[in-house]
């Protein structure tokens, strides 16, 4: 009798958000890793994002303040621990501050698909109740906001 596989040890934990954007996978990379094109396009619908410092490389940080409507603001901190041109991205986002407790790990792929890119974002977060937390503010619509400015972006003429 054949074993099914087990579910992840981090199913429980995970938000996986996909999409499918109509452009081709070198300029979807280039928007998530050019600190011009990051500030035009990241957060959901109203916010703006400030970017600070960018360096897309292993151990190479990125630091921006994203703004609500309503003017609250959130410093962030990516540090990236994997990059792989143009395919692959693996980063801890936290707020500025060290060692954040609530600081959950990501990994972003771009798939090419002809002229179309599938980009996907799984992100793990270190507890249970962090990921319900997040999810119970809405950080998986906020998220799909925010991929559809990227898809908006992304389509812009250059």
């Amino acid at each position: 009798m054949p074993v099914s596989p087990s579910p992840s040890s981090t199913a429980d934990r995970e938000i996986i958000l996909s999409r499918v954007l109509d452009a081709p996978r070198e300029l979807v990379f280039d928007a998530w890793t050019d600190p011009a094109h990051v500030a035009q396009w990241w957060g959901p619908d109203g916010y703006s994002t400030q970017v600070h410092q960018m360096e897309v490389k292993a151990g190479g940080t990125l630091r921006f303040l994203l703004t609500g409507p309503d003017g609250t603001k959130f410093p962030d901190r990516i540090t990236y621990r994997e990059v792989v041109r143009p395919e692959r991205l693996v980063y801890r986002h936290g707020s500025d501050v060290d060692d954040d407790p609530e600081a959950f790990e990501v990994t972003v792929t771009f798939e090419a698909q002809g002229q179309k890119t599938r980009l996907t974002m799984h992100s793990v977060f270190p507890s249970v109740q962090e990921c319900q937390r997040v999810k119970a503010f809405g950080a998986v619509e906020l998220g799909q906001q925010t991929l559809a400015k990227l898809a908006a972006f992304v389509q812009r003429p250059r």
